[in-house]
């Protein structure tokens, strides 16, 4: 398993590459006029204009594919069956379609156009995400590069999600930026409150989405989002929780402890949440409050970089999350089961970790972020 998560990372900037240039491609060859959407067999079928990618088709008829780099292949996310208009499998799908799948038709829909009469196979559940519009209600400043917001939805739509699903915020164009960009960030809120959305979006260099949310949004704007996405999840068991994040993978930790509350539930569980230094841990205050209200659940927040400044007022652990896994959680780890967010190298090190202390690698659920 955790092979295949290294290998989809090594390829995913190759496949990145790829799609940038078929969609320079795609701007100068073909116009392909109306053509005709079979989805299901039948159950909707719809004309549409040619030329875009089948992801994008799809977002224009209601239909929302998950796809959580938001459509720029290189998470491998968005892929449907296509039964028949495709055309061959592209090289930028290629590293992202195991055996099994090119036997069964799935294609990556981000990176196939739209060019003539094309008929597909979705999961049904994909008919139930929908898109709102949204208006900032909130904006605070975490950490250095942390943005936590809130999205109110409009509307009487109420939105139903589980906790540590995913939504697909639209970026539309601003400063320099020509075109609307979406990007995906999983929910930080409770699940009980349909009316709106809180997120928690780092800063990323050179970012398109997370520049406009940290410099240009302000209170009171609107976008799109769309959602909810993903199956990361607290599964159904009585098995003890491990949880590690860093940085804004805190997001759907923090949902998945709203429920937890919510629940009234008694599962031990033990949140480790890494950070360079001290000014980049945030909702600490949050954390104390969860540590109240579930009594099995324990906080455990560690830096990796102590300055100075923090060695002397910093009483907590240190060092990296797989150092401490032994010492806290030992020989528990057998018997429980693991929920990781974050960064790719922080996920591939600690799902490493954890198989290595004896938990089953399909007990060890996470969020990876690209």
């Amino acid at each position: 398993m955790i092979r295949i998560i290294i290998a989809a990372s090594a390829v995913s900037a190759i496949g990145g590459t790829l799609a940038l240039l078929l969609e320079l491609a795609g701007k100068y060859f073909g116009e392909y006029g109306e053509v005709t959407l079979d989805i299901n067999d039948g159950t909707k079928r719809t004309d549409v204009t040619g030329g875009s990618s089948l992801l994008g088709t799809l977002r224009d008829t209601g239909i929302f594919v998950p796809s959580a780099c938001g459509g720029r292949g290189s998470c491998g996310a968005c892929k449907v069956r296509v039964l028949e208009g495709g055309g061959p499998v592209l090289p930028t799908e290629a590293p992202f379609l195991n055996r099994e799948e090119r036997k069964n038709l799935v294609r990556l829909s981000c990176q196939l156009k739209v060019r003539n009469d094309i008929s597909i196979s979705i999961p049904e559940e994909i008919f139930n995400i929908k898109a709102w519009r949204a208006r900032l209600a909130g904006k605070k400043l975490l950490a250095p590069d942390q943005m936590g917001l809130r999205w109110e939805l409009l509307g009487n739509e109420p939105i139903h999600f589980r906790a540590g699903q995913y939504i697909q915020l639209l970026a539309p164009k601003y400063g320099k930026v020509k075109e609307s960009v979406f990007r995906a960030y999983s929910i930080a809120s409770c699940p009980t409150d349909s009316s709106a959305v809180d997120l928690i979006i780092q800063r990323v260099p050179g970012g398109i989405v997370s520049t406009w949310v940290h410099d240009y949004l302000e209170i009171g704007d609107e976008t799109e989002i769309s959602g909810p996405y993903g199956d990361f999840y607290v599964r159904d068991t009585d098995r003890e929780i491990i949880m590690i994040a860093a940085g804004s993978g805190i997001a759907p930790i923090i949902s998945m402890l709203y429920a937890m509350v919510n629940r009234q539930c008694n599962r031990k569980a033990m949140f480790f949440f890494s950070a360079r230094t001290r000014e980049e841990l945030f909702h600490l205050d949050l954390m104390k409050e969860f540590e109240k209200k579930l009594p099995n659940f324990t906080f455990v927040p560690t830096l990796t970089r102590v300055s100075s400044e923090d060695s002397e007022a910093w009483k907590g652990k240190t060092g990296r999350v797989t150092a401490l896994l032994p010492e806290m959680v030992g020989e528990r780890m057998k018997d429980a089961e693991a929920y990781l967010c974050g960064g790719s190298g922080l996920v591939e090190a600690a799902a490493d970790a954890l198989i290595s202390m004896g938990m089953p690698a399909e007990r060890i659920h996470y969020d990876k972020f690209e």
